[in-house]
């Protein structure tokens, strides 16, 4: 297991452990966390383990916050290690906090306060309007720049995007439908980039709080593991190269949020995102992928098959037991299993407690 890892995998054995309150905090770090590479960044062993003390009730958010910073300012004497974690373990534990905060306000404001209370103390700017124009070089445009908005009208373009998307109805929108259009409004904001630095870690943390709001059961697993996708995927939402049929495309960001809030399973792969990627290799990768999975006769993913085929050995198997032989954690086991019955493919006979299964497929053995 390579060293930058490491983090997630023992954050998630908290979500394996089936604790609401341990697993809900766990998320939230992994996805604190996760953001940080956004910007190439990692977190100190210190706050790995502040980050598991919290999560086991030892220490309180507050205490979380006061630790880390004391850290750094009691640190003087090694500048230069602290400068490489202390913007990551600082940052993330502020998100931690805002993610477990019941508190929210759809507005360019709240997107404001969320960057200040981001970056207070790291950034000169946190909280406050870009004063210049900017361009970034990108890997994925082949060192090309997004258009970003002129410092000039960020803050009535702000206003612009926030009212069209308050005036706008998801009454009667198929979840699919409304996640597209949250991919859209999405991007369109940061498009915007309304800030010197810290856009993306901050719109992330807006969109999460916003989708919560909206309803929908977030993944902390998007951000924990693919927070560079997520980013190269708003550029290429982005970004027009007309003469080299190179156009803008939210399809990457549909992707990524399909994972994000439908417990889908797209491969999220950078090099996807490249301009010069070509689709035949795309399609051959897929094909490859359900290669793997012989008996993957049924419209499932490979998680999904383990389930039918765990059940059809054993009907009286309970979701908790599925999660332990598939190494997943209990809530991404009942989507399974809801999906499943979903598609007809299995039934549940009786209670939760003297209940079991009935597979309703055939598998191919």
């Amino acid at each position: 297991m390579s060293k930058e890892k490491k983090w997630q995998f023992e954050l998630e054995n908290y979500i394996r452990q089936g604790e609401p309150d341990k697993a809900e905090k766990s998320e939230s770090w992994q996805t604190a966390i996760g953001l940080q590479d956004v910007d190439g960044l990692k977190i100190s062993e210190y706050l790995l383990e502040t980050a598991k003390e919290h999560i086991e009730g030892k220490i309180n958010i507050d205490a979380a916050q006061k630790r880390i910073q004391s850290y750094y300012e009691e640190r003087d004497e090694r500048r230069d290690l602290e400068d490489d974690t202390k913007e990551a373990d600082i940052v993330s534990t502020r998100i931690t906090r805002i993610l477990g905060e019941h508190t929210f306000q759809f507005s360019p404001a709240e997107w404001l306060t969320i960057h200040r209370r981001l970056f207070e103390g790291v950034f000169d700017h946190a909280g406050k309007i870009r004063p210049y124009n900017i361009t970034k070089k990108e890997w994925v445009l082949k060192g090309e720049t997004v258009f970003y908005a002129s410092c000039d009208s960020i803050k009535d373009t702000l206003d612009y995007d926030f009212n069209m998307e308050k005036r706008f109805s998801y009454e009667g929108m198929t979840v699919s439908d409304a996640v597209k259009h949250v991919a859209k409004f999405t991007s369109d904001i940061w498009q915007i980039h309304p800030f010197c630095e810290g856009n993306t870690r901050a719109t992330a943390v807006f969109i999460i709080k916003y989708l919560k709001t909206l309803g929908f059961e977030v993944s902390n697993e998007a951000f924990a593991e693919h927070s560079w996708y997520f980013r190269n995927a708003l550029v290429r939402a982005n970004y027009n190269d007309l003469k080299n049929d190179i156009h803008a495309t939210t399809k990457y960001l549909e992707l990524f949020f399909e994972n994000f809030l439908m417990d889908r399973h797209h491969q999220l792969k950078n090099r996807y995102l490249h301009v010069d990627y070509s689709d035949e290799k795309e399609i051959k990768s897929a094909a490859e992928e359900i290669s793997k999975c012989k008996n993957c006769t049924l419209d499932c993913t490979l998680d999904e098959f383990e389930i039918l085929k765990n059940i059809s050995k054993n009907p009286v198997i309970t979701q908790k037991q599925l999660a332990e032989k598939l190494g997943k954690s209990e809530r991404t086991v009942k989507n399974r299993t809801k999906v499943l019955q979903e598609k007809g493919y299995i039934k549940r006979l009786g209670g939760k407690r003297n209940g079991r299964w009935e597979l309703l497929v055939e598998l191919q053995r």
